[in-house]
């Protein structure tokens, strides 16, 4: 698919053409270079992350103008189950805007972390033929790497500049932002990096080395939780696809409890950190009260999630309303465990979607998921696994957290998922694009 230098290969040519700068015209050319700085930006602090979002939906905003203005239309995207979804999930979080409880701008700023999803939707719609999506796949990768690579060269003791998280005991190898984030991150890009080795270039050794980093990382260099269960997912759906068909069903429920047992017994850090997860839930159960602890407010959070989703089953009580109802279900003690701040999250997007949308909410994220997955069978095995497994982390980890609609891991998902989606559509056989005709399928 791509090649890991200057210029881009095509699968199935005995040559290697000019990156897709050298025979454009300049608006396309501004397009590509704007859309690998967004792809870089997920590999850099929350700033950038920042500015690479604005930048895309700014570009997003002028292309589709000028598109429609020409009545340019992009037939290839009309199959994709992914985009239609996440328009759907928009449209109902902006429709709740109408009734929710919470106050107007916590109601804004909620809308605009769901509405993150379309992220996904721009990057497919932007990168309009396999060239401009395998370049910017590649510029996503070597950024990544570099992120992974600057991990270790913390851990051997060697000073980088650019690092953002030394203050913090528990982030000494994290390089922005924090472990959970890092641990997620490091997971689905491992995951990318195996089912494209083949696909990237000459030496398929330094992105299965990439992998193992990444993933060792996780284990032995970070104290996340969430960050272990991601890297068994990815671990788990890896191993199944390498064994015969008849046995991937057996295979899929034994692995992840060897690999488990594995880790569990092979770092000192996991058993840490899963021995402090039972000792809080232990301590919830018993006292009632967790509030210090993460477990214990997941715990509180996740029973009140529930009591707000029973009180409002048909369609919620709004964009952003999560905290507002959860506080007046606690009553007296909303502040100790939800603090003052309106603004916080369920620490589990099922729930955090059940409570603002109901039951429509929580049948939303689960056909976010199955598009994806949907979608991804489409396309070329490479590809369409590692979308799976992308996919695979987000429903396991969004049990734990709200990492969707999160900042900073939540624009990796969408940002990740968009390029490899525009990867696999515009390398299928029938993409047919009305200016730049049809692009030959990606080889498996």
């Amino acid at each position: 698919m791509i090649a890991s230098g200057p210029s881009v290969k095509v699968e199935g040519s005995n040559e290697c053409t000019e990156h897709p700068l050298s025979m454009m015209p300049m608006t396309d050319r501004l397009r590509l270079v704007l859309l690998s700085f967004v792809a870089m930006t997920v590999s850099l602090p929350m700033a950038w992350i920042s500015l690479g979002k604005l930048v895309l939906f700014l570009t997003g905003l002028m292309y589709l103008s000028v598109r429609g203005i020409k009545n340019d239309k992009d037939d290839a995207i009309s199959g994709l189950w992914t985009v239609k979804v996440v328009l759907l999930i928009v449209a109902a979080f902006g429709t709740s805007l109408l009734f929710t409880v919470a106050p107007a701008d916590i109601a804004l700023q909620a809308f605009a972390k769901h509405s993150k999803l379309l992220a996904i939707v721009l990057l497919i719609v932007l990168l309009r033929t396999k060239k401009e999506a395998a370049w910017v796949l590649l510029v996503f990768l070597v950024s990544q790497a570099f992120f992974i690579v600057t991990s270790w060269v913390m851990a051997a003791g060697i000073s980088v500049p650019w690092v953002t998280s030394l203050d913090v005991p528990q982030y000494r190898y994290v390089v922005f932002s924090t472990y959970l984030d890092q641990t997620l991150i490091f997971a689905g890009t491992a995951a990318v990096f195996w089912h494209l080795r083949s696909q990237l270039g000459r030496y398929p050794w330094v992105w299965i080395a990439l992998a193992l980093a990444a993933l060792v990382n996780n284990v032995f260099l970070q104290e996340g939780r969430t960050g272990y269960i991601a890297s068994l997912v990815v671990l788990s759906l890896a191993i199944m696809w390498l064994v015969p068909r008849r046995l991937r069903l057996p295979t899929v429920v034994v692995i992840p409890m060897v690999l488990m047992t594995a880790l569990y017994m092979g770092s000192s850090l996991v058993q840490k950190r899963v021995s402090l997860a039972v000792s809080e839930m232990q301590t919830y159960s018993t006292t009632g009260t967790g509030q210090t602890s993460s477990s214990g407010f997941r715990l509180q959070a996740w029973k009140r999630s529930l009591q707000a989703i029973a009180e409002e089953p048909a369609f919620g009580h709004g964009v952003g309303a999560w905290t507002t109802t959860v506080r007046r279900l606690e009553g007296e003690r909303a502040d100790e465990y939800f603090g003052k701040n309106l603004g916080s999250n369920a620490h589990q997007e099922y729930l955090m979607w059940g409570v603002e949308l109901g039951v429509m909410g929580l049948l939303l994220f689960v056909a976010f998921i199955v598009a994806l997955i949907r979608d991804a069978l489409t396309f070329a095995q490479p590809i369409s696994r590692a979308i799976i497994s992308i996919a695979a982390v987000v429903a396991v980890v969004c049990l734990f957290n709200a990492s969707m609609y999160d900042a900073l891991i939540g624009d990796y998902f969408c940002v990740t998922l968009g390029v490899l989606m525009a990867v696999g559509l515009r390398g299928q056989k029938t993409t047919q694009h009305p200016k730049h005709g049809s692009d030959q399928g990606m080889q498996a």
